[in-house]
């Protein structure tokens, strides 16, 4: 038997739930939408926005997506056009951008994060690794922003997030802001700024600045990966390429009907006047904590471990710390014929079965070249 929905949920829940059905066609979820979502449910997700940043947000702006993957996709697919362009992303990198622009046959263009200084960004190093590919005849078109960062766990300042909004904007280049792990901030002394907000708090108009912000419902405290849900918020474009991001989109018909419920969900929660407020903050609240308290956990453990060394964990849902290898096992490692951080890999699972990607894996370098046979990262 099934159970009446009264008994089991909150009155506001099963409003909710009515007046989501009335948006979509059909009243059900085994219907096409709009290519670019059901309107009631972009309109839900702008009012989030508007509210998370204070500033106002717009439905036609919002493409929902099956997670953010496709729309990373979707912007290398309108971006490049040969292997001369070029996108800027940010060193140890989240595979789906190097594999996204080798797929549409563009150029990586990598800038590398500072691990002492935190998994900083800085301006000097992205416009040296601009102006290098500039030189090698790279159209260089967007830069790539993770934050928080992904694999390295780092949250932007919100004055470094001005001056790579400031770099983009004199360097004439489209800025697309993964912010998928923006509910996860471990550090007191941290918070999540979106990209979006720090644009309009420059003061910069819709046609200034070039902006793609990502979100998902993989990720943060609900990760419903197997759902697929997300969304792009594009803006500073012009009519033209508007149109053509629309006629991309509209390839694939429209995003799963689910995924898109959930993303407006995600963006558009229970207040604190309804009354499933109060276990869905004990919810979000239990996960989070989980999260943070395991981060700490790894990174006392990394730092008590002989040669290793590891940043403080403060916000998404990594750690990236450094190995330092003895001599003995770097010359095993070239008897092996294979490389100092892959032969640890393959011992660490071969030894004890836990399973890491090596920090080559990542694109990451080590911190010198002098010490390139000595430091590694997993």
């Amino acid at each position: 038997m099934i159970p009446d929905a009264s008994s089991c949920c909150s009155a506001d829940s099963i409003s909710r739930a009515k007046q989501i059905l009335a948006l979509i066609p059909g009243r059900a979820t085994g219907a096409y939408s709009h290519s670019q979502g059901i309107k009631g449910l972009r309109d839900a997700i702008a009012s989030g926005i508007a509210s998370r940043d204070g500033f106002p947000a717009n439905a036609d702006d919002i493409f929902l997506t099956d997670g953010a993957s496709p729309g990373v996709h979707l912007m290398m697919q309108l971006l490049i056009r040969n292997e001369k362009d070029g996108i800027l992303v940010p060193i140890p990198q989240y595979p789906l951008y190097s594999a996204s622009i080798a797929l549409h046959g563009g150029s990586l263009v990598p800038y590398y994060l500072n691990e002492s200084t935190g998994w900083g960004l800085e301006i000097s190093d992205v416009k040296k690794q601009l102006e290098d590919a500039r030189s090698r005849g790279i159209d260089v078109r967007a830069l790539v922003v993770i934050n928080p960062g992904n694999p390295t766990g780092q949250v932007l300042a919100e004055e470094n997030q001005y001056d790579i909004v400031k770099f983009c904007k004199n360097e004439g280049l489209v800025l697309l802001a993964d912010e998928v792990y923006q509910e996860n901030i471990y550090a007191d002394n941290k918070k999540f700024h979106s990209f979006k907000k720090i644009v309009r708090s420059l003061g910069y108009g819709e046609e200034d600045l070039p902006l793609v912000s990502y979100q998902s419902v993989s990720k943060g405290y609900y990760g419903e990966c197997g759902k697929r849900g997300g969304y792009m918020e594009i803006t500073g474009f012009s009519a033209p390429v508007r149109e053509q991001i629309y006629k991309i989109a509209s390839v694939n018909l429209c995003s799963n009907i689910t995924g898109q419920i959930l993303a407006s969900l995600v963006m558009n929660p229970p207040k604190a006047s309804d009354e499933s407020y109060a276990s869905y903050k004990a919810e979000k609240d239990g996960i989070l904590a989980s999260l943070a308290r395991r981060a700490k956990a790894l990174e006392v453990a990394f730092s008590k471990l002989e040669g290793i060394t590891c940043n403080k964990a403060e916000g998404a849902m990594y750690l990236f710390p450094q190995i330092c290898l003895p001599q003995k096992a770097i010359e095993a490692a070239k008897a092996a014929n294979k490389a100092p951080d892959a032969f640890y890999a393959l011992r660490l699972l071969e030894s004890t079965g836990i399973v890491v990607v090596p920090g080559s894996g990542f694109g990451q370098v080590t911190i010198s070249l002098v010490e390139i046979s000595r430091k590694t990262n997993i």
